[in-house]
């Protein structure tokens, strides 16, 4: 038990009496967190400086030539960003911890920066999801960490991911929070690391870290010739979505909840079926029968020949729908 007189549990260097006594409910992890969180965003908003944008938009510039024909313009530039301040600037990174561990007064958030100095690039598969982690494991070594979600959308086994990491703050061993970006790559891709493993294999007088900083480009464009284009969505997952939003534009129709429930649906649930439409057109009964979009004077059937698929299978994913949305409460 924290003794009045004792310093605080925060971690901010006042007695328990002066400063969360008061808040029953205090929870040490969130403020820390929310901190943590401030730092981060604070570095995305302040640089790169003036002084460092050439040298940025010459990267930017080194990388879209050959990926600008698969990722947006957006997307390459979020890329370069990280592999400008972790890999080609890391002074810049370096230079910015030092200065807020002078500026935050916790102690227990200054503790947290000082093993803050190195990100690294963090190449795996998704092995296992829980309420607030996913455990990775990276296709270069044995190294399984696991690393903070970022938000409640569903997060399918088996998908790969990519990120900068930074130990999240816990105390606790391989546990990691992404930096900025935290990209998924589709089912669709899994081959694509195998290659880029093998690669690595070719050049093992090279540490993950010098590998990856070397040939970053080649990793992007293995995945755009392998058809990545940004998605999160398998192909299959896009047919759906794309089937489901053309019923609803050729009938006046908008429904961003809708959409959103069936992606939810399809990452979490993995349907297996044969075709895409059959999805699409369970969807679009669900959406009608929740009131999700303005109501159609259409049948059931109508429903289903719209899409060219037989009522049974309409109605398979329609209760699929249902019994996934009913489960969510």
């Amino acid at each position: 038990m924290v003794g009045r007189n004792d310093p605080c549990v925060c971690g901010s260097g006042k007695k328990y009496k002066k400063c969360c006594e008061s808040n029953s409910t205090f929870i040490i992890e969130d403020v820390q967190s929310e901190e943590l969180e401030r730092v981060l965003q604070s570095f995305y908003e302040e640089y790169p400086e003036r002084r460092d944008l050439n040298e940025f938009l010459a990267l930017v510039k080194k990388w879209s030539e050959p990926l600008q024909s698969y990722l947006i313009e957006e997307m390459i530039e979020a890329i370069v960003m990280d592999e400008f301040f972790f890999h080609y600037k890391p002074e810049i990174w370096k230079n910015y911890m030092k200065k807020q561990q002078k500026k935050i007064i916790r102690p227990s958030v200054v503790k947290v920066l000082e093993t803050w100095s190195d990100p690294r690039v963090y190449i795996g598969e998704v092995v296992a999801v829980d309420e607030a982690y996913m455990s990775v494991k990276s296709i270069f070594e044995d190294e399984t960490i696991r690393l903070r979600r970022e938000s409640e959308k569903p997060v399918p086994v088996g998908v790969h991911v990519y990120c900068f990491i930074l130990p999240d703050g816990t105390s606790k061993d391989n546990h990691y929070l992404a930096v900025s970006s935290l990209i998924f790559f589709p089912t669709d891709h899994k081959k694509v690391f195998g290659q880029f493993k093998q690669l690595y294999e070719s050049k093992k007088e090279l540490s993950i870290t010098a590998f990856l900083k070397e040939n970053g480009i080649i990793f992007w464009k293995l995945l755009g010739e392998d058809g990545y284009d940004g998605s999160e969505f398998t192909n299959f997952e896009t047919g759906v979505l794309q089937k489901a939003i053309e019923f609803l534009e050729k009938n006046d129709r908008v429904s961003e909840e809708l959409l959103e429930i069936v992606e939810d649906y399809l990452v979490e649930q993995q349907p297996n079926a044969r075709k895409d439409v059959a999805i699409a057109a369970g969807a679009i009964r669900f959406g009608q029968e929740n009131a999700l979009f303005e109501p159609l004077a259409i049948t059931v059937k109508e429903i289903a020949e719209w899409f060219e698929v037989s009522t049974s299978s309409l109605n398979k994913y329609y209760n699929d729908l249902n019994a996934y949305y009913t489960s969510k409460g």
